[in-house]
């Protein structure tokens, strides 16, 4: 008997030759009702077995998009994400110790087989313990790409750019080598022909394994290097007003940061104190702002900058950041009045869009006659820099921490400044942007 599936299509289903004949021939002729509802159930049916079991190339390119976007949508404080890494020592010594306590699979009477079987297990469980560890450091670790222009510009500036990924790059190949070698051995170990070469094979198979994980684990110190160099970083809320102090080396940033915030940073007489960017805070009137000490700027190309003064362009450049500039013209800082005066015209004019605030340091020092050092021409002393000599920019506040002259002005400047800048990033944040015919609120891109 006929299966009734196939019963009901030649029972009422035409030749499909005579209906297509009919169609083409006719085009106003009446279109077959059944023809077409089967016709609907294949193509239902196709698309539905592709889309369960065969994605096609554009759901995978989708699916590849989306991942991306995920990955893309990264904030300061990635650095306080960093897995704990162990230190490589301890890392070889837990894991020799957890294999060697792995016992053969219950029931195995014949003593070859059971050495065999315990042999393989251990050296799995070695490669195992070893090569889990250095995967997950490896994953755990940000793309670079993905993070934040501020922090991947500290990762490029504090530890050299390009160290980063090559580390992590060694880190990678090391777990391949020890999978690599486990795998081989744990083989060898399962077909020894007796207990005696079960027995030899695992102990050659431990001690390759050891040699080779104990010849490269330096790459796992350098790393456990980097996530601690990196975890202390300050971090920046971007929603938090930040008040940045820039200036040539050894002006007084790093003494006005200490009155006006927690800030804690090292206060010497030389230049380049501060080596990193220092984070503190300030409260005023119940409200919470921020505060970075930046490493001085010389007079010279972006080029010929070290990565201290780099430091600081990164922070101008990607945070929303105000600025207290700081002058020095006492003589005391190291850096001619002149250069300071240029230096100061470059990076105003550089980020004219950050609000500013103008503050002359060390005035207790100040003389009536201004100083001028033996090293400037001649050619600069038209009347503008003058006028810079004998009080800084128009409307700098005059201080001295000595004396304690200015600083009451200097926080009430300072908080009016941090206020505006409160006002300016919540204007920011909710401009509005059109994306395909829609309006939504996005973060800027800082």
């Amino acid at each position: 008997m006929k299966s009734p599936s196939s019963l009901f299509l030649r029972g009422h289903i035409p030749c499909a030759n005579s209906l297509l004949t009919t169609y083409k021939g006719a085009p106003n002729a009446t279109k077959h009702p059944i023809f077409y509802f089967c016709k609907s159930m294949q193509t239902n049916s196709y698309e539905i077995a592709n889309g369960s079991y065969n994605p096609t190339v554009q759901q995978t390119k989708e699916k590849s998009m989306m991942e991306k976007q995920s990955k893309k949508i990264e904030s300061i404080g990635a650095f306080q994400k960093l897995p704990i890494v162990m230190p490589s020592i301890d890392i070889l010594g837990s894991a020799l110790r957890k294999a060697k306590k792995i016992s053969p699979t219950k029931g195995i009477a014949n003593i070859a087989k059971r050495e065999k079987n315990k042999g393989a297990k251990q050296l799995d469980a070695l490669m195992k313990e070893l090569a889990v560890p250095l995967r997950t450091y490896v994953e755990s670790f940000p793309d670079k790409a993905y993070l934040h222009p501020y922090e991947r510009s500290l990762i490029e500036l504090t530890l050299g750019d390009g160290y980063y990924e090559k580390v992590l790059g060694k880190v990678d190949t090391l777990r391949k080598r020890v999978v690599s070698v486990g795998k081989e051995h744990a083989s060898l170990c399962a077909k020894s022909s007796s207990k005696r070469e079960a027995e030899e094979r695992l102990n050659g198979g431990l001690k390759k394994i050891e040699e080779i994980f104990a010849s490269e684990r330096k790459v796992v110190d350098d790393l456990l290097g980097i996530a601690k160099t990196l975890r202390a970083m300050p971090v920046i809320n971007l929603e938090t007003p930040t008040l940045c102090l820039v200036g040539a080396p050894n002006v007084g940033k790093s003494s006005l940061v200490h009155v006006l915030s927690t800030g804690k940073p090292e206060i010497c007489n030389y230049p380049f104190t501060t080596r990193v960017i220092l984070m503190g805070h300030i409260v005023l009137n119940y409200q919470k702002f921020q505060v970075t000490d930046t490493p001085g700027l010389l007079k010279r190309q972006d080029e010929d900058r070290n990565n201290l003064e780099k430091l600081t362009l990164a922070v101008l450049s990607h945070l929303p950041t105000a600025v207290l500039y700081v002058h020095d013209l006492s003589g005391e800082c190291g850096t001619s009045p002149s250069d300071q005066f240029s230096i100061y015209k470059e990076i105003k004019e550089r980020f004219s869009g950050h609000l500013w605030l103008d503050v002359v340091s060390k005035f207790d020092l100040l003389k009536s006659s201004p100083v001028v050092y033996a090293t400037e021409k001649p050619s600069l002393t038209e009347f503008e820099l003058e006028k810079y000599r004998k009080s800084g920019p128009d409307g700098a506040i005059h201080v001295s921490v000595k004396t304690q002259q200015g600083l009451n002005e200097l926080k009430k400047k300072v908080h009016e400044l941090l206020s505006l800048q409160m006002a300016k990033i919540k204007d920011t944040m909710e401009q509005p942007t059109e994306v395909k015919g829609t309006t939504q609120s996005v973060t800027p891109n800082l």
